[in-house]
């Protein structure tokens, strides 16, 4: 499949787009439901989509529950339970400006998703592989602006993780549930979705690995630095100055679940708490966020 040729804009500049606001309602902040998404392309019963659920209260997130989503179906569900809600989901929002030039792909975000989702799983995976094969050794994925801050996968990226198939997956329904994307689109202002990366948080605490889905690595050292985590937000020991709270069996089965994904999407919650208590300042992102890119919230820039 031929790639389109190059945009001639140069690299890593940004063109002039209007970024929709978000025109936050006043509530009570107590009020707002904040969710933690830890996502996966293939949820099933062995490997749901688990989303930690709590609210700020005094300064501290209170993990109220945490659910598992065997489906895309209660995922959708989740999407549009009414608001004020703001939810931290861990899969790419957009995609690298670089790559949608090269490939002709369009630029403005909702006309981008739905050209991705037009394509299909099949077609979407052989073109990423196509542009793949198309760059030299060595720069064969192009990344965000905000991966190379956060130290994140390139959102076209299709093993280990498929972060791609997961912008495939979510994405499309972010928007067609009609939320709001700061920097990105502008939908319900009462259900704010942001990009999370739990290994952004993590990595603040910790930089050994804590978490595997393979028996083999789900080791007592791994449990520890789960439990080093959990203590460390317990005690507001991060960058986001807010503490964990909870009932001590929720809390325990963050460092019991040798996966990680109870942990995930407490940390992916963790960070919608603390872009939410940036609301009037972009969420905690930088003011002009590539519309076509997104951001990961506390990614700096």
């Amino acid at each position: 499949m031929a790639l389109a040729q190059r945009a001639q804009i140069p690299r890593g500049q940004v063109p002039p787009v209007r970024i929709p606001r978000v025109q936050i309602p006043r509530v009570q902040i107590s009020r707002v439901q904040i969710f933690g998404v830890d996502f996966t392309s293939a949820p099933r019963r062995a490997k749901p989509i688990t989303v930690a659920r709590g609210r700020l209260v005094r300064g501290a997130f209170v993990l109220e529950r945490i659910d598992g989503l065997e489906d895309f179906a209660a995922f959708e569900r989740l999407l549009v339970e009414p608001g004020p809600w703001i939810g931290g989901f861990d899969f790419p929002f957009g995609l690298p400006r670089e790559a949608i030039r090269d490939l002709g792909w369009p630029e403005a975000w909702a006309t981008l998703i739905r050209h991705c989702a037009s394509l299909g799983k099949p077609t979407f995976k052989a073109v990423l592989d196509a542009y793949r094969e198309s760059r030299p050794a060595g720069q064969r994925y192009a990344h965000r602006q905000t991966d190379r801050l956060a130290g994140s996968s390139s959102s076209l990226k299709l093993v280990n993780p498929p972060v791609g198939l997961m912008f495939l997956e979510g994405a499309p329904r972010l928007l067609a549930a009609g939320v709001s994307l700061p920097g990105l689109h502008a939908g319900d202002a009462a259900r704010i979705a942001v990009e999370a990366y739990p290994g952004l948080l993590a990595r603040t605490i910790t930089r050994t690995s804590y978490k595997s889905d393979e028996a083999a690595k789900q080791t007592p050292a791994r449990r520890q630095e789960r439990a080093r985590i959990v203590a460390a937000l317990m005690h507001g020991d991060s960058p986001l100055e807010i503490c964990l709270e909870g009932q001590s069996g929720l809390l325990r089965s963050l460092v019991g679940e040798a996966s990680g994904d109870r942990l995930d999407a407490v940390l992916a919650a963790m960070q919608a708490a603390w872009a939410w208590r940036r609301r009037d300042a972009s969420f905690g992102m930088p003011r002009q966020v590539d519309p076509c890119e997104g951001w990961i919230v506390g990614a700096g820039g």
